[in-house]
């Protein structure tokens, strides 16, 4: 049976990169899985690990040949380096991301000159709703999209059947693959996951450092996601600070609401809360 692709690049191979480049591997997506990166040793440590077949510091190289381009960096960087990507690529190519964010990146890259004059290849915004606090290849595992939401952000202009073929790619990697707008998106992901990782860390950085030799589970699974790398959430906060804001708006009257009921003494109402909160957590399940 014959690959989806050819070649895929992968542009950091770090937990994302390198779980894209395993599960294309395994499931017999690509015939040949090119990382690309910066660091020597960290690319050969994801090539023995089977992460990708081939590695390379040089992107001209690495994606010479490719149909598929993933980039997988952080966001504030995917914009110019797809911008650098485009006039190498062969007629053809897909470009799409895994960034965090994607209204700035796909607003941007629509009206980008270097997209625009090179009709034949083509960009689709995703976002694989999948990761851990943890990062680079090491913790990369084949199942790591598995059972998991991806969202894939066309626009009008998007080419249709570039649309599907990143569609049926990240379905094919085990998504449930959903299609939004990039505004609808990032609206979305700053209510489920960028204002839940503030949070996080607030409540990690509000227990006092005297006090953690007594913490337990809850404590640790509430803030597990604050031990995320700080510059990658910098630039995920900074890039959609107006829907995160929004988020954390509706987070404060709800925590002013539990707030006042709990000092009145209205106990049915902060349990009405307590009820609402679990309600929400049962039907997301384990």
């Amino acid at each position: 049976m014959a690959s989806d692709f050819k070649q895929i690049a992968i542009l950091g191979v770090g937990l994302i990169g390198g779980s894209i480049g395993l599960a294309a591997l395994k499931r017999k997506i690509a015939d040949k899985v090119v990382g690309i990166g910066r660091s020597e040793e960290k690319l050969a440590k994801a090539k023995r690990q089977g992460c990708i077949t081939e590695a390379t510091t040089q992107w001209q190289a690495g994606i010479r040949g490719a149909d598929l381009v993933v980039v997988c960096s952080p966001v504030e960087s995917i914009v110019p380096l797809v911008e650098q990507l485009v006039p190498f690529c062969q007629p053809g190519t897909i470009i799409t991301d895994a960034g965090s964010t994607k209204q700035k990146i796909v607003d941007t890259l629509h009206l980008s000159e270097s997209i625009r004059g090179r009709k034949e290849v083509y960009f689709v915004g995703s976002h694989p709703m999948a990761g851990s606090d943890k990062s680079g290849s090491d913790h990369a595992t084949a199942d790591l999209f598995q059972n998991r939401v991806t969202i894939v952000t066309p626009v009008a202009e998007t080419e249709r059947t570039a649309k599907a073929t990143v569609r049926k790619f990240w379905e094919s990697l085990g998504s449930e693959v959903h299609e939004m707008s990039p505004t609808e998106h990032d609206a979305v992901v700053a209510a489920t996951s960028h204002m839940p990782h503030v949070i996080a860390a607030l409540v990690a950085a509000s227990t006092p450092e005297a006090m953690l030799q007594f913490t337990s589970t809850g404590w640790a699974d509430t803030t597990r996601i604050a031990a995320g790398d700080i510059d990658l959430w910098r630039q995920i906060l900074t890039t959609n600070r107006g829907h995160v804001l929004q988020s954390l708006a509706n987070f404060e009257k709800l925590l002013a609401a539990f707030r006042t009921s709990l000092e009145a003494g209205q106990e049915e109402h902060w349990i009405k809360l307590l009820k609402q909160g679990k309600h929400h957590r049962d039907i997301v399940g384990s």
